[in-house]
């Protein structure tokens, strides 16, 4: 824990809404020339009272603290921050150079472990307006001083109140507490094996964050003696279809019409988008951003997709540009990197009738709704829903077969493997490490070890199973002794 005594103290600022009320003050102090630390207060009174405490602290030569920004004799006060306020703090760390659905993640964990950390039951809302409250507002720092309805207000000063110290959490039982909170839903059923994993990652990083702050004296989530649900990684196979379900999938997409006019409907100007995930194995939201010149196509044969860009979906009030899709660099990928993606023939020959047939949007992009703008999930969504119940049996439709569109991305990196393309080469292809291409692909690649038991026997010349299957020729009697 440095100490420093290089300390700038500036004047309150108010904080408005749109409507030019004030909702805060600031209080804004830097410690070593680092970023500067800000307090909000409701009242100007609470405010001038703290700016005094650290002027006060400066004046007399106190030293400040360089991880909590605290001179030494508020430290204690440091310490005893609430979660509530200590989880707002976190958010607005991790906020500016988070991604949007990572904000939508961090708010929700959050949510869900402060229900755990509460002081009283005394006076408390129902449990879907605190919700509500905190992941509409507390826990979005760029909501956070919009106005708001009255009982999510309400909500809020009652959590401001009746949250306890982090410092609890230096004790097991606590958080243990913590950890059975995350891996339960609202309605009390138990969350899914994947949500409890993405939940605990993240609550790990806020007690790391606690840590540097000197309100826990250690993170105690990896010691808790505690099982969490086992999440199934490995893809099901039945919902991988087979090349000649995609040929009949791909046309129902092409074939819907809206009163016989292919204009009002998206279907026919999405045939290359899911083509794209089954031939190439792109995600939805890297096929959304793919444009013209990202494509490297010849006539016909083999050409190639250059990605860099994607687009998930994570909500307007979570993204910097207030649309519903977060426009960032390729998943785990430095700004501007490219994935080089090979496009077999059938995809070149889609890409090609789709440019002729539809153009592009004003940015370039292939692929885009009704009026011009990024295709929106519900719409992929609909379109896909319409091509299954179309061109699937009902036995089928009403199976786990290619459910999801992102089901084709599966189909497509199984039919890599199952083609002996190398490990290594198809990571590369999809875009992920090749552990985790093991443990997603575990049950297609073990389909693979008979084939590669018959290479090493043809390597070692040793009988093949063909071979040992084929009856030895018989050479004939002669009679002769």
């Amino acid at each position: 824990m440095a100490k420093t005594y290089d300390v700038r103290v500036w004047s309150i600022k108010p904080r408005k809404d749109k409507q030019g009320k004030v909702t805060s003050y600031g209080v804004r102090w830097r410690v070593a020339q680092q970023q500067p630390f800000l307090k909000s207060f409701k009242t100007k009174a609470a405010a001038d009272s703290f700016r005094a405490e650290l002027l006060s602290a400066q004046r007399g030569g106190e030293a400040f603290d360089t991880d909590t920004g605290f001179p030494v004799s508020l430290t204690r006060t440091a310490n005893e921050l609430t979660w509530f306020d200590f989880a707002q703090r976190y958010v607005d760390m991790k906020w500016p150079r988070a991604a949007a659905k990572s904000r939508v993640g961090n708010a929700d964990t959050l949510a869900s472990a402060t229900m755990a950390m509460l002081s009283t039951d005394r006076g408390k809302p129902e449990e879907r307006v605190l919700r509500k409250a905190m992941t509409g507002w507390a826990f979005n720092t760029r909501r956070r001083d919009e106005p708001k309805p009255d009982h999510i207000a309400r909500a809020l000063r009652w959590l401001t109140a009746n949250t306890v110290p982090v410092s609890r959490l230096d004790e097991p039982a606590a958080m243990r507490a913590l950890l059975e909170a995350i891996a339960t839903k609202l309605d009390g059923t138990p969350a899914s094996a994947k949500t409890v994993a993405r939940k605990r990652a993240v609550l790990h990083n806020a007690l790391e964050y606690a840590v540097e702050l000197n309100v826990l004296t250690r993170n105690l989530l990896p010691s808790v003696k505690w099982t969490a649900p086992k999440e199934a990684k490995a893809i099901d196979r039945r919902a991988v279809i087979n090349p000649e379900q995609a040929r009949r999938l791909l046309d129902a997409v092409g074939r819907q019409y809206v009163n016989g006019q292919p204009r009002r409907s998206s279907g026919p100007m999405l045939v290359a988008f899911f083509a794209c995930l089954y031939y190439a194995g792109l995600r939805p939201e890297e096929a959304v951003m793919l444009s013209k010149t990202d494509l490297q196509l010849p006539e016909n044969g083999w050409g190639e997709l250059l990605l860099s860009r994607t687009a998930p979906t994570a909500g307007a009030a979570w993204t910097d540009s207030g649309h519903r899709r977060d426009r960032r660099q390729l998943k785990q990928r430095g700004r501007g990197e490219v994935r080089h993606v090979p496009c077999p023939p059938p995809l070149t020959e889609l890409l090609h009738a789709h440019l002729k047939r539809h153009g592009t949007a004003g940015d370039g992009r292939l692929f885009r709704n009704l009026t011009g703008g990024l295709v929106g999930e519900s719409t992929i969504a609909r379109v896909w829903d319409k091509a299954r119940r179309t061109a699937l049996t009902e036995a089928e439709y009403a199976s786990v077969l290619a459910r999801r569109p992102y089901d084709l991305r599966h189909a497509c990196v199984s039919t890599w493997l199952a083609a002996g393309v190398p490990s290594t080469q198809v990571a590369e292809w999809a875009g992920h490490s090749v552990a985790v291409l093991h443990q997603i692909y575990a049950k297609v690649l073990a389909g693979q070890e008979e084939a590669a038991r018959e290479r090493i026997d043809r390597v070692l010349g040793l009988p093949t199973a063909e071979s040992r299957s084929t009856p030895v020729p018989q050479t004939p009697d002669d009679g002769g002794t």
